[in-house]
Order: structure tokens, then C-alpha cells, then sequence
């Protein structure tokens, strides 16, 4: 295409991209740069939010620095990380063994990939709601069954040992329908022939897991890792319903205290400029997963 129709093209789109492109600015960009101007003030939410209002409580980089001078964001952050460390590697595992369930040819799989996929549609309200109900410690249906073996189950939710496994339980529940399906399109991607492969030179069962799936498997992997790892530090909705950041503060993670300083306590420069190390952290752990790729992901050419 020559020059000259690629501008005459460029100019025809301009008309059908304004309103998306608008959009993007008052939407999105926008809000990223109020929220930042507003990291470095200690406004209150409910004064009128003008330039001369923030002029007026500007303090700087004084909330950044109080936010890492306390114990409590460190603190915070350990809660978040000990929620990934549990989470990550339990919702993988569990999305691939659904995955590899469901890449089988048997009778009901129709039905079976409906009603696994079914968490992944409930809301995080109602979700949150009946773990609430089935991690109870007197009603609770998980404590009755653990009874039934000889099991006394633990407070669970009441429990400051117990409460962030127990959140990482439902979410688990939760989010492997969604990462399983995006392991499923990448089994599904695999050629069958790898596998005859490997069964005329003779390997068992598991060699081909290891050394065919996994490898090829590894680019829906390191998706799934990217926003599971973003996803997990985004934990909130089921923290703030199932256990409020209790008990003793046990389940306090970043967007906990974002909204409890913004829409709580009414400090919203603080509560910015929480979320704004939260990004930080998240946009440096997610390149550094970037660079580490090249060492373990392998596409299939």
C-alpha cells in the first residue's frame, strides 16, 4: 500500500477511533493522573476535589514515606505474599488437573466442563457468602465432615493460623475454572504425535507429562502465572467479606488497606498512594517475570 492510501486510510479511521480513544483518556488516563496528584496530598475524599484543594494539602512525598516507615505496610505485604505462595502453585495444579481432565474423550465431559466452569460466573459476593457458611466453625459443613473421621476442625475464618489458608481455599475454588481453561486451549494445541512418539520409544506414563506437556505447555503457563500473581496481589473481595482483615489483623493484605484508609478513615492521598506501591510492586515482579521467561518457557515453532 502506498503512502498516500495509508494517510487517506488513517484519515477514514480517525472518525470511528475518536470515541474509543476519548474514552481511554477520560476513563483511564485521567483517573491515573488525578490519583497520582492525589498520592501527594492528604485529602479527605470529601472535600471538593479541585486544584486548589489539593494545592492546599499538598504534603509531597510525605504519605510515601510514612507508608514505609510503618511496620504495618511491611507487615501487609507479608500477608499478600503468604496468600501467593499458597495460591499460585494450589490454583495451577488444580487448573491443570482439571485441564487434563477435561482434554479426555469420556461419557458426561459436557456436563462436567459446565459445572466446573460455574465458580468462575459466581459472583465474588455469593462465592464469599457460602464459604463463609461452609468454613464455619459450629455449622460449618468441612468442620461436620472432618467430625465424621475423627477430625476437630479448626475456626478456620476465627483462627489467625487458619484464615489466610482458608481464603486461598476459595479462591482456589474459585479461579481454576478460568486458568484451567486457558491450560485446556493449550493442550489442545499439543499434536498428538509428540505422544505416539514416545509410546513406540517406549516411555511410561508420566516421562511424556514431564518432558512433552509441560514443556509445550509452558507458554499457557507462564500466562496464567502473570495473572494469577496480579490477580493475587488484587486479593480483596473475599477478604473483606469472609474475615474483614480479621482475626488480629491476620488477613490484612494491600487493597484491604487501600479501602479501608480511602473510604474508612478517609484518607484518600494515603490510600493513593498505597495503591501506586502497589503497582510498583506488581509492574517489577511481572518484568522480572519477563526476563526470567526466556529460561523456561519454550514456543513451539
Amino acid at each position: 500500500m502506498s503512502k498516500k492510501r495509508q494517510k487517506r486510510a488513517l484519515k477514514n479511521a480517525i472518525p470511528f477511533m475518536l470515541p474509543s480513544f476519548l474514552g481511554m483518556i477520560v476513563f483511564s488516563f485521567l483517573p491515573i493522573i488525578i490519583s497520582i496528584a492525589i498520592s501527594f496530598t492528604n485529602w479527605n475524599g470529601l472535600d471538593k476535589l479541585s486544584y486548589k484543594t489539593l494545592a492546599s494539602n499538598f504534603v509531597f512525598l510525605d504519605n510515601y514515606k510514612q507508608i514505609l516507615g510503618t511496620s504495618e505496610f511491611w507487615k501487609v505485604l507479608g500477608h499478600t505474599c503468604y496468600y501467593i505462595v499458597l495460591y499460585i502453585p494450589m490454583v495451577l495444579i488444580m487448573s491443570l488437573l482439571i485441564a487434563s481432565i477435561l482434554n479426555k474423550n469420556m461419557k458426561g465431559i459436557t456436563a462436567f466442563r459446565i459445572m466446573y466452569y460455574i465458580p468462575v460466573l459466581t459472583s465474588w459476593v455469593a462465592a464469599s457468602l457460602i464459604w463463609k457458611w461452609v468454613l464455619s466453625p459450629q455449622y460449618g459443613i468441612l468442620n461436620q465432615l472432618l467430625g465424621y473421621i475423627g477430625i476437630s476442625g479448626p475456626g478456620w475464618l476465627t483462627d489467625k493460623v487458619w484464615a489466610m489458608p482458608a481464603i486461598v481455599l476459595a479462591s482456589v475454588w474459585k479461579d481454576m475454572g478460568f486458568y484451567g481453561l486457558f491450560l485446556l486451549s493449550g493442550l489442545k494445541a499439543i499434536d498428538t504425535g509428540y505422544y505416539e512418539a514416545a509410546t513406540v520409544d517406549g516411555a511410561g506414563k508420566m516421562k511424556p507429562f514431564f518432558s512433552i506437556t509441560l514443556p509445550l505447555l509452558s507458554s499457557s503457563m507462564f500466562f496464567c502465572i502473570i495473572m494469577a500473581l496480579i490477580n493475587a496481589f488484587q486479593l480483596f473481595p473475599q477478604v473483606q467479606i469472609m474475615t474483614e482483615g480479621g482475626p488480629n489483623g491476620a488477613t490484612q493484605v494491600m487493597v484491604e488497606r487501600i479501602y479501608t484508609y480511602g473510604f474508612k478513615y478517609f484518607k484518600m492521598g494515603y490510600a493513593s498512594a498505597y495503591s501506586w506501591l502497589l503497582f510498583v510492586i506488581i509492574f517489577i515482579l511481572t518484568l522480572i517475570q519477563m526476563k526470567l521467561q526466556n529460561k523456561w518457557v519454550h514456543y513451539e515453532s
